[in-house]
């Protein structure tokens, strides 16, 4: 098995992981405010991780904690625009649109990086794309305002996933996977006693959705993200974790009894056959055939 298909495979188990998060957002807002709510997860996930790989974060030089910090803002914003958008729109219209992601990321690719687009990533993003319009749109075509908070998180996503390629070739993906958090923390922790009336969940279901986004969904998903990065480029990155509104679909109907229309199934087949065609070594599979035709 190669590194690359190692890597594509622990970002698809993480992506599974964070489908369920947009549900467990849904419920932890019932109770707690997006500041406040953000602020827990992050804290929790850092001493957790941090208390784990604490010997690499002592090792961290300037250029780690300086990336750290760089990174640790882009999530601010990127959980503050998902848990501000939730509060105006469904966990599943939230899943699809911030998975316009797999998108933006070639295109940023493209412009910023000068990196060439591959034939089939293209046809897997323009399917995606459609895949993630069937999803979202309404009837009439139209957004609310807490789908273009979405849509906004979806672009620093796309930030996010690019600039971790490129840090992650420098310096311990280890330490920078885990002082990102401590610095979305913080930064959450602050905004929430200046805005927010701070406090910890009051019932036991809020206490469980928030420490099932704090381990699973950010200490564990995000380490492996940063080391899963080193192996793989942004968008095949951004590809498989397109996945996420397939998964978050599937936990909120299972969980939140949210029913997607017809079309929107149509999306999610749709948006899944994007990212195998572009996951698919056509090359290989070509020469292979080859090779057996040769022998016989």
């Amino acid at each position: 098995m190669s590194k690359q298909l190692q890597a594509d495979l622990m970002l698809l188990g993480i992506t599974i992981v964070w489908g369920a998060s947009y549900m467990l957002t849904k419920i932890g807002l019932e109770g707690l405010e997006p500041l406040n709510l953000t602020a827990l997860r992050f804290i929790i996930a850092f001493v957790i991780s941090g208390a784990i790989f604490y010997k690499k974060i002592l090792e961290s030089n300037k250029k780690t904690i300086k990336y750290a910090f760089i990174l640790g803002i882009l999530l601010f914003g990127m959980f503050i625009s998902m848990a501000f958008g939730l509060g105006y729109t469904t966990a599943s219209n939230a899943g699809f649109l911030i998975s316009l992601s797999v998108i933006l990321i070639p295109i940023i690719s493209f412009f910023f990086l000068k990196r060439k687009i591959e034939r089939k990533v293209i046809i897997g993003v323009i399917l995606a794309f459609i895949g993630i319009a069937l999803l979202s749109l309404d009837a009439e075509l139209k957004m609310n305002f807490g789908d273009m908070l979405c849509i906004f998180c979806a672009l620093l996503c796309s930030v996010h996933v690019i600039i971790i390629e490129i840090f992650t070739k420098e310096v311990d993906p280890v330490s920078l996977g885990v002082l990102q958090l401590g610095f979305a923390g913080i930064f959450s922790l602050v905004s929430s006693l200046l805005l927010e009336n701070f406090g910890l969940p009051k019932t036991g279901l809020s206490w469980i959705s928030v420490l099932l986004l704090s381990v699973f969904c950010t200490a564990i998903g995000y380490v492996v993200q940063t080391m899963a990065q080193q192996h793989t480029t942004a968008t095949h990155t951004g590809l498989i974790l397109s996945l996420e509104p397939v998964f978050s679909a599937a936990f909120a109907f299972v969980f939140l009894k949210e029913i997607l229309p017809p079309r929107g199934y149509l999306g999610a087949f749709i948006l899944l056959t994007g990212v195998i065609i572009a996951e698919i070594d056509f090359k290989k599979i070509s020469k292979k055939d080859e090779i057996e035709d040769v022998s016989l």
